[in-house]
């Protein structure tokens, strides 16, 4: 599970087309994020199965005054989840994020925007089921679903990670154990 979940972070991060929730100030590198904000996101993995469903909640919501976008999620009702921060990093000049997670590792990535995806890169501290660094790429489709494919350096490999499709879902509910 660990492989497949390590980039929960980055599998949420595109462009939405629809008017965001939040209206308060946002740095405005972090701008083409805002119409996340407010929202809740659940995902299906394209490996889940009917007797091992695997369910993403993450929830998007402006932070520290503006400055930042903090990203809590869960899997399968807390069984695993993180929390992100994504911020402008002055000295980089990139968006940057820091993922902690419940599964003992934490990556640092970063983020770029082309068009209307979102590329996402990061290196992994400790322990996430072999993978050193995730690199993925996270779609708004017309049909208002977010597609997240992922790939995952393994043995200095990369392989393929994950795809998941995600759509808005304003109840559900993001747990920790």
């Amino acid at each position: 599970m660990r492989i497949t979940a390590i980039i929960c972070c980055s599998l949420l991060l595109t462009i939405h087309l629809m008017p965001a929730a939040e209206t308060g100030t946002l740095d405005p590198q972090l701008e083409p994020l805002r119409p996340l904000l407010g929202k809740t996101w659940k995902g299906t993995f394209k490996s889940s199965t009917p007797d091992k469903p695997v369910i993403d909640i993450s929830n998007w919501e402006r932070a520290l005054n503006g400055k930042a976008v903090r990203i809590v999620h869960s899997i399968n009702q807390g069984a695993y989840g993180g929390e992100s921060i994504v911020f402008w990093d002055k000295e980089k000049q990139a968006v940057c994020y820091h993922y902690f997670t419940t599964g003992g590792f934490m990556t640092i990535g970063t983020i770029k925007f082309d068009g209307d995806k979102i590329v996402t890169h990061e290196k992994v501290s400790g322990n996430a089921g072999g993978a050193t660094e995730v690199r993925g790429t996270h779609e708004l489709k017309k049909d208002g679903k977010l597609y997240v494919k992922t790939e995952h350096l393994v043995g200095g490999e990369w392989k393929p990670g994950r795809e998941t499709v995600y759509e808005e879902d304003s109840v559900a509910k993001v747990v920790f154990k």
